[in-house]
């Protein structure tokens, strides 16, 4: 459906172009099982479009407010967090990780070996400092990436994977004992570094991460769905995931009925553990586009922001010139990657129409946000289909987003 579009200077009839796109080739088609698009513009919904099943095998139909596993989603929130910190002086950006991590101040890099015969490695041109953590150029990496003998490790120690058990400080002391993947700032590389954003965050404030998160960022923005797992009382709009089998339609993932979801985790990331609705993430989104402030809230400065969703690679780089990475949300030239989320540094080079400084990302069961300041503009896509890069939806919502503007 449609609510104030013209009058926020989109058409309505464009718009309606992107959920008969999505019915007609991935709802018909059973290559997703519901998609909720909303934009908003100058502050007001512009667009909420839901369509398709939350849950397939029992029938119930996708709603508003249906509860989505954001995954990656998470980072930027995270990010925030810290980000909080930083403004109170309690913690700064250059600083060296091992100075919250003492046990992290030897960590070498790979050379050779093997999770099971031992790793040889040499020692970091520098320290990793804690903005190598925002912008994924610590030298960590992630289990899934199946590239090197390092994330091999990663899979044998479970090291990041939400699901699992084990516990965050955990993960911490299991990362002490293995080598990074090259020395800090020498390369882009997705990884569990958010997750360390988030021990980080606990360690600084005094606060369990979740609690942190809890009174700082959602209850003043009113994301009153949104945490570490389904509450009691919401578990019937709790959406199923699926993911794609071979004939190009889905199956079940995860059930929402027996899925971990349902009950504190005992690993509680800030790399991807939330689940929220586009409603409640629209706020967090209205926040950034608003300069860090929302209802009266302030969490951030608007310089802080500004700081946030500027490149951070070194030499201003782009993602693809330093990235080692096999996943990650961002799959396209022209982007860089700030202090939580990628940022576009030249729009052309996307092919996509979008705005330079738009910042935006993704979710492992194909969620994505932007927030596009130089046209106020928000953009959230929900979704339940793990992997994310399983179809190109993403880039086929932006492009007819923009090209509904009418004003």
């Amino acid at each position: 459906m449609t609510d104030n579009a013209a009058e926020l200077g989109l058409s309505p009839e464009r718009l309606a172009r992107l959920d008969a796109l999505l019915a007609a080739q991935y709802l018909e088609t059973r290559r997703l099982p519901c998609t909720l698009t909303m934009v908003a513009r100058h502050g007001e919904i512009a667009h909420i479009g839901v369509q398709g099943l939350a849950d397939v095998e029992r029938g119930i139909p996708a709603r508003e407010d249906t509860i989505f596993r954001i995954y990656s989603m998470t980072k930027p929130i995270t990010s925030v967090a810290l980000m909080m910190l930083v403004e109170r002086g309690l913690i700064a950006l250059d600083d060296p990780v091992h100075k919250y991590i003492p046990d992290w101040k030897n960590l070498g890099v790979y050379v050779a070996g093997t999770h099971r015969t031992g790793f040889q490695t040499r020692s970091p041109a520098r320290p990793m400092q804690v903005v190598d953590l925002f912008r994924h150029t610590a030298g960590l990496t992630y289990g899934f990436q199946l590239r090197t003998n390092v994330d091999a490790a990663y899979r044998a120690e479970k090291i990041g994977e939400i699901e699992k058990a084990g516990t965050l400080e955990g993960m911490i002391q299991a990362l002490a004992k293995l080598p990074l993947e090259f020395s800090p700032g020498e390369a882009w590389n997705y990884s569990v570094a958010t997750d360390v954003l988030g021990w980080l965050v606990q360690v600084v404030s005094g606060r369990p991460f979740e609690q942190f998160l809890d009174e700082e960022i959602f209850a003043p923005l009113g994301m009153v769905d949104t945490g570490f797992h389904v509450r009691d009382g919401q578990q019937h709009r709790f959406a199923a995931c699926y993911q794609p089998k071979r004939d190009g339609t889905i199956e079940l993932q995860d059930d929402p009925t027996t899925s971990a979801f349902l009950k504190p985790p005992s690993f509680v990331s800030g790399g991807g553990g939330l689940v929220s609705t586009a409603q409640d993430y629209l706020q967090f989104c209205r926040m950034l586009l608003n300069g860090g402030t929302l209802n009266g809230h302030r969490l951030i400065s608007r310089k802080t922001l500004d700081l946030m969703t500027a490149n951070h690679l070194p030499g201003d780089a782009a993602i693809s010139a330093m990235s080692r990475s096999l996943f990650s949300e961002a799959a396209y030239d022209g982007v860089g990657f700030g202090l939580g989320f990628a940022t576009t540094l030249s729009a052309h080079k996307t092919l996509m129409p979008g705005s330079n400084r738009d910042y935006f990302w993704g979710g492992a069961a194909s969620t994505f946000f932007w927030v596009d300041p130089e046209e106020d503009l928000i953009g959230i896509f929900m979704t339940q289909l793990i992997p994310s890069s399983t179809w190109p939806v993403r880039k086929q919502m932006r492009t007819m987003v923009y090209a509904a503007l009418d004003d």
